[in-house]
């Protein structure tokens, strides 16, 4: 499969796509005002403890304080799923009041970014990646990453890195990225982890209460330690500041492709070249159109993301059974793509069109299972519901795309629906009423969007004249444009 790394570098922002078959999959975004916390190390102060949330609230020198469960906090191997073996359930976590009390000094490690209203989810589950492990200083396990599905792989990597890390004390989770590897590279992150925990310790010790004790790297070095590989054709930087970083990281970290990094002078903008910018703006919009005519229709709400497939002008097949399955089989593999674009997380619903064969549906999942593979996200499916509703969950530490570029419409308040100019002329009849029973005035002025007085002098107009026989009060309306169309104003003059 052709993919590339395009990274894009403002003096403010930086931006990673990633592309497969000239399509976008991926983007990451960073903002120097806003920059992610996820992966940093924080030395903080426990300011709340909530025995009936089993958790406590961590202040760390963020906007918020940032939120600890119990379960985060002893000392059991916790993984992401996507990096490790299956490790059975963990045990019941003992009472927050037991692990930790108001005025503790702690040593974080945050899990998720603050999101929304909430604030940042923390773990004291320590761990550090590298190229091809993720080092857990607190647990002795050695798992695999399950993406690596060959079992004499798994158990090749698996003892190498157990010999490796005899007599440390410490557990490793291999990564996807190890597959194939011999025993020199893995040798080598384990020597790296090992300092980098060293240096860290020594930091906890100096570092004040409310201070970062360690970053994770920038954006562009996190997607080459995370998304570079093999399949990677190339990797396309705009700058040649970041391009030189690169290149030392890559020398270090993986020589063997860092040919494969270059760096684009071109006078077009590089994400203009690769029509990168246009399916930014496509992943913004509800609708997703289909190449079969059918459409998807995404919503993302504070609860849940619903994914609603329609046919639209699709009417190729011979009966609409055909119809809906051809349908669904491209809708499935166009909601995996945008999952991962889009940077849906939480629970997800996707109403497929119905389907009676029960073949067709057991297709259907399959075709979005096998998509959803190719995502770096966890990601969990679950079989159609008795109302033809596919329920899945994908994991999420960032804020989606949309949160992070846009902002609730100042006219609608974030509802996404704004009053009718019929329902507003009813709304201003009722606010005139009450300003002249309230306050004594000869004449009253309303000022509104144009749309509004349209309404009101066209179409409502017998109902003004009887209003001011009613009030004996004379009204007049004035349309602004800067009004916007649930804005509007009554002047008693």
């Amino acid at each position: 499969m052709s993919a590339e790394i395009l990274i894009n570098v403002t003096p403010r922002e930086t931006r990673v796509a990633l592309a497969e078959q000239g399509m976008l999959q991926e983007l990451h975004i960073e903002r120097s005002l806003r920059r992610g916390v996820v992966g940093n190390l924080y030395k903080g102060r426990v300011q709340r403890v909530m025995p009936g949330m089993q958790a406590a609230f961590v202040e760390l020198g963020l906007e918020r304080a940032a939120f600890l469960h119990a379960s985060d906090i002893v000392r059991v191997p916790q993984v992401q799923p996507s990096e490790s073996e299956e490790l059975g359930p963990p045990a019941p976590p003992p009472s927050i009041t037991s692990l930790v009390h108001e005025g503790q000094e702690i040593v974080v490690q945050v899990v998720k970014d603050p999101i929304g209203s909430k604030g940042a989810r923390l773990t004291t589950q320590v761990s550090i990646p590298s190229r091809y492990l993720v080092l857990l200083p607190y647990s002795k396990v050695i798992g695999v990453s399950a993406r690596i599905e060959d079992d004499t792989e798994r158990a090749r990597l698996k003892g190498l890195v157990t010999e490796l890390a005899e007599g440390s004390g410490m557990g490793f989770i291999v990564r996807t990225n190890a597959e194939g590897l011999g025993r020199d590279a893995l040798e080598a992150d384990v020597a790296y982890l090992r300092l980098a925990w060293q240096l860290i310790r020594e930091a906890c010790t100096s570092t004040p209460v409310g201070a970062r004790i360690y970053e994770d790297l920038s954006l562009p070095m996190r997607a080459l330690r995370d998304m570079m590989s093999t399949q990677i054709d190339r990797v396309l930087v705009d700058s040649r500041e970041t391009h030189e970083r690169l290149l030392r990281f890559a020398g270090q970290f993986m020589p063997d492709l860092a040919g494969r990094i270059e760096h684009y002078a071109g006078e077009r903008p590089l994400f203009d070249l690769n029509g990168v910018e246009d399916e930014i703006s496509r992943a913004l919009q509800k609708e997703v159109p289909l190449k079969s005519g059918g459409y998807l229709v995404v919503d993302q709400t504070e609860a849940m993301t619903t994914v609603d497939v329609n046919t639209g002008s699709f009417l190729g097949q011979r009966n609409l059974e055909e119809t809906a399955f051809r349908t669904n089989l491209e809708a499935a593999q166009a909601v995996a793509r945008q999952l991962r674009l889009r940077n849906l997380g939480g629970i997800i619903i996707i109403d497929f069109i119905d389907m009676h064969d029960a073949d067709h549906r057991r297709q259907v999942l399959r075709t979005l299972e096998k998509a959803l593979a190719r995502d770096h996200a966890k990601t969990t499916v679950y079989d159609f519901s008795p109302l033809g509703l596919v329920e899945m969950t994908r994991k999420r530490t960032t804020e989606s795309l949309e949160h992070q570029l846009c902002e609730p419409c100042a006219n609608c308040s974030g509802r996404g629906m704004l009053k009718s100019p019929e329902t507003l002329s009813y709304e201003i009849f009722r606010e005139v009423t009450r300003a002249v029973r309230q306050f004594e005035a000869e004449r009253l002025l309303v000022i509104a969007a144009p749309s509004v007085v349209a309404r009101i002098t066209d179409e409502e107009s017998v109902a003004v004249a009887e209003l001011e026989e009613f009030l004996g009060k004379t009204i007049r309306f004035q349309a602004d444009e800067q009004y916007g169309q649930e804005q509007y104003d009554v002047v008693l003059l």
